[in-house]
């Protein structure tokens, strides 16, 4: 079992159907993808590029869908969190039923439209 997966398994509910769910979500929506374990958390990436991260905050009661490209992505934006961070942008889910597929799935094809870009913007 990849570390990764084993790191989804391990987690307390609601958690891991959170993790579980979108790991279906993306790796059906994306078949390139590859499910890593990184900075101690489920990385996806295509081509060797960065894609989106995985990371369950246990503490605040939420999952978050990070985007590499964060800065590039134009579409729902009011959906994005930033959550003072200066860069990284994400979806945030407290439950299973928050997890808009149709918002998230939008949102991943953008990612993956603009995965050549940096991480940062540049102007």
């Amino acid at each position: 079992m990849k570390p990764a997966e084993e790191f989804i398994l391990n987690q307390p509910e609601p958690f891991k159907s959170i993790l579980l769910h979108l790991q279906i979500l993306i790796e059906s929506s994306f078949i390139e993808a590859e499910l890593q374990f990184k900075w101690r958390l489920p990385f996806y990436s295509i081509d060797n590029k960065p894609f989106c991260y995985l990371n369950p905050s246990k503490k605040k009661g939420f999952v978050d869908v990070g985007f590499w490209v964060s800065a590039h992505l134009t579409k729902y934006n009011e959906h994005l969190i930033s959550d003072g961070r200066k860069v990284v942008k994400s979806l945030r889910y407290f439950t299973l039923e928050d997890i808009n597929e149709e918002i998230l799935i939008a949102v991943l094809s953008e990612a993956h439209q603009l995965r050549d870009k940096g991480f940062y913007k540049r102007k």
